[in-house]
């Protein structure tokens, strides 16, 4: 099992390239489906939810190859399977958006429930709504989803939260489905946009991505297309926090600033200098922070991805933030381990109260999902003495090299195998 070793004393300063975004290459994974012809994607991040969704799609007859070291190819010609191996489902939530083009392309699938980080429910409601409203027969029983459709039809559909998994599923079912779809209260994140514009390469008609409305004209067919998926932004946010809280100066290189307005409207909040570029931002912190508050929101809201980085920024600050969890019901699941570095926390309701000082203290620590993980690197990083951090398979779902990026900024960082 690996562990991460972070020795106190980091400044971080430097320049940091950022990946493609996991949260935009997993939806464009499974939109490969909808064509029987080769997709290729540039600059995919090889990270293990990359990986699991790969061996997702060739459990179902799909061909995923790695051709070079950070490009895909994925040929959907045969689509022998309708049930998705459950072994795999079960490990990653993301997984689940291989439904919507099933359904559309071959009219059929059986998938488990799915699982996840256990952040919260995040129901599926909203997604089966969806495809029921388009026309297809779904029934769920013994933990499995089976949902058939001979055809589907585009049908008008309001999302009661606006969910982007269930966004990108029904968007994907309606790319291939008979007549207009119209989804209302859509969600209207980056990922959203980079989505549509891979299916729109392939022959899609979408028209309001990024907007609380899309409309998707149904066609015959879709082609094979090349994608290179946009910057990571909650990849880049945490660079940035990082390089706040430690006072250090940092040029967050290979990122949309536009994707990272609410970060950055938090950090000058906190006293921290932060300067836009047309693909970077620099952050340069003198280390002594203001506290602050946030509030999780769908985008263009907060990002609950950033929730916990910022509770470790806020850990260190001068004074009394809070931040208050809108999205996920069980994503303070961090704060016992920030407690075990000496926060001062106190959690009511769906807010936390955060009590800063000027200094956390190295303790052993578990990644409990892969935002809180990240979290807690960046408290190692400002605590005195050592932090360990274990189950950090977590944390390797979502951040390609942490550690090696963060060494070469000057952190004292190490991966260890026991």
């Amino acid at each position: 099992m690996a562990k991460l070793l972070i020795k106190s004393g980091c400044i971080l300063r430097g320049t940091v390239n950022i990946s493609s975004a996991k949260n935009a290459i997993l939806p464009v994974i499974a939109a490969s489906l909808l064509s029987g012809e080769r997709c290729i994607l540039n600059e995919v991040p090889y990270l293990e939810d990359v990986k699991v969704m790969g061996e997702v799609i060739k459990s179902i007859g799909a061909r995923f190859e790695e051709f070079d070291k950070e490009s895909i190819a994925i040929i959907a010609s045969e689509l022998s399977n309708p049930e998705p191996t459950y072994e795999l489902i079960r490990k990653m939530r993301a997984s689940f958006l291989v439904m919507g083009p099933m359904l559309s392309r071959i009219g059929r699938v059986r998938i488990s429930l799915p699982g996840g980080c256990a952040i919260g429910t995040r129901p599926i409601d909203l997604h089966l709504k969806g495809f029921a409203a388009m026309g297809a027969a779904i029934s769920i029983g013994h933990g499995f989803i089976e949902a058939y459709a001979k055809k589907l039809k585009g049908e008008s559909i309001y999302l009661d939260f606006p969910s982007v998994g269930a966004t990108e599923n029904i968007m994907m079912a309606a790319c291939l489905a008979d007549g207009v779809t119209t989804i209302e209260n859509a969600a209207e994140e980056p990922e959203i946009v980079d989505l549509a514009n891979f299916l729109s390469n392939m022959g899609a008609i979408i028209r309001g991505a990024g907007t609380d409305t899309i409309k998707i004209e149904g066609v015959k067919e879709l082609r094979g297309a090349a994608h290179t998926a946009i910057p990571d932004r909650i990849e880049g946010g945490t660079f940035m926090i990082a390089a706040a809280a430690t006072g250090g100066d940092v040029l967050v290189d290979s990122v949309v600033p536009e994707h990272l307005k609410p970060v950055t409207a938090k950090l000058k909040e906190m006293g921290v200098e932060v300067t836009e570029y047309e693909r970077a931002i620099r952050v340069k912190s003198c280390g002594c922070l203001n506290p602050t508050d946030i509030k999780t929101m769908p985008y263009p809201g907060f990002p609950t991805d950033m929730q916990s980085q910022m509770m470790s920024a806020m850990c260190v600050a001068k004074g009394t933030s809070i931040a208050t969890e809108t999205v996920f019901e069980n994503r303070f699941m961090h704060i016992n381990e920030l407690k075990l570095m000496g926060a001062k926390i106190k959690v009511d309701g769906r807010s936390a109260i955060i009590e800063g000082s000027e200094r956390l203290s190295g303790a052993k620590v578990k990644a409990t999902d892969l935002r809180a993980g990240a979290a807690l690197t960046i408290a190692g990083l400002c605590a005195e003495g050592y932090t360990e951090i274990s189950d950090i398979y977590h944390i390797e779902r979502g951040y390609i090299g942490l550690e090696g990026k963060l060494r070469k900024l000057g952190a004292d960082i190490e991966r260890i195998e026991e």
